[in-house]
């Protein structure tokens, strides 16, 4: 009996010892996923290989990536909170830091070099055929600036046209209902005003250097997960990569992920920028670097009156996430 008991006892103090020691033990838990708006650009598609080719989670990060056409909408989605992170255009990046100043860009996604168009109906076939005729683009954006800087090349303005509020996806049914003559859009929705019988009259590849596309987060999330960034960053780099060097492949998961057809995705007139142009985009002393060309589209915004006050465009590029972890 006696023996009993001291087996007992035994077994009593190692069961609590045992407890003890796993209550004390910090508990893992798992973080969210980052979760990451994209839109309807080519160069925006890069992330959904990293998906479904494992890139990210290789890297040590979760993603939930979240696919919107409507530019605006999710803009404020994201300052409300929605998302951790989103693509954006260089000049969307500038209009929102005025409303919400602690955000930044972390990588350059891609430089349109002709991918983004101004198409027309079929009987306008220059740019000084515009005089008079309702042009549709995202105002208050990146796409006010590019077709000004059409206009330009007929010396013509915003004043020599009627300029109407349209996003992308929305410039081919406007064309085949009159409601505009011309438009600036891309694929898929070039391939649709093409086939109404549109006509390009203007093109990126003539503006070189203006349209880039960034990855943006919020300062808190920046501040919070950097490691994570600095893992979806690098697995979006290994994806621009993948994809140039199998084209096929790429276009085919793309397709399938979107439900769009592969002959409408194309990287032509499309460059995806990759780390070492990244490098000399965010070096400040480079005579081309990001900075300064966020100043183009700041000093047009102030001009038209879409902001009355712009951040230190220096502190909207954080370069840190670039390299690997050490």
């Amino acid at each position: 009996m006696f023996k009993l008991l001291k087996y007992l006892k035994i077994l009593l103090i190692t069961g609590c010892l045992l407890f003890a020691c796993h209550a004390s033990t910090p508990t893992e838990f798992k973080r969210p996923p980052l979760k990451v708006q994209f839109a309807s650009f080519v160069g925006e598609y890069p992330g959904i290989i990293a998906q479904e080719k494992g890139f990210f989670k290789a890297q040590g990060v979760d993603v939930e990536l979240i696919h919107k056409p409507y530019t605006q909408l999710e803009q404020a989605n994201f300052s409300a909170g929605k998302y951790d992170g989103m693509t954006s255009s260089l000049g969307n990046l500038i209009i929102l830091s005025a409303i919400n100043p602690d955000i930044q860009g972390v990588i350059v996604i891609d430089e349109s070099t002709g991918a983004d168009v101004v198409v027309a109906q079929s009987q306008i076939k220059t740019v000084a055929d515009l005089k008079g005729k309702k042009l549709g683009a995202n105002l208050g954006g990146f796409s006010e600036v590019f077709i000004t800087e059409m206009l330009k090349t007929n010396n013509l303005n915003g004043n020599d046209v009627n300029l109407v509020k349209l996003e992308a996806l929305k410039i081919p049914q406007n064309l085949q209902k009159n409601f505009i003559q011309a438009g600036h859009t891309w694929e898929p929705y070039l391939s649709e005003a093409m086939k109404i019988g549109g006509n390009i009259l203007f093109t990126s590849k003539q503006t070189p250097g203006l349209i880039l596309d960034l990855i943006i987060f919020r300062g808190d999330v920046i501040r919070d997960r950097p490691e994570d960034i600095r893992a979806f960053v690098q697995g979006w780099l290994q994806a621009s990569d993948y994809w140039k060097e199998n084209v096929q492949e790429g276009n085919t998961i793309i397709s399938k992920a979107l439900k769009i057809p592969s002959n409408t995705i194309s990287l032509d007139g499309v460059n995806l920028t990759n780390l070492d142009e990244n490098q000399k985009l965010f070096q400040f002393s480079n005579p081309n670097s990001i900075d300064k060309i966020a100043k183009i589209y700041a000093d047009f915004f102030i001009r038209a009156g879409n902001v009355t006050r712009i951040p230190e465009l220096k502190s909207l590029f954080n370069s840190s996430f670039l390299n690997p972890a050490s």
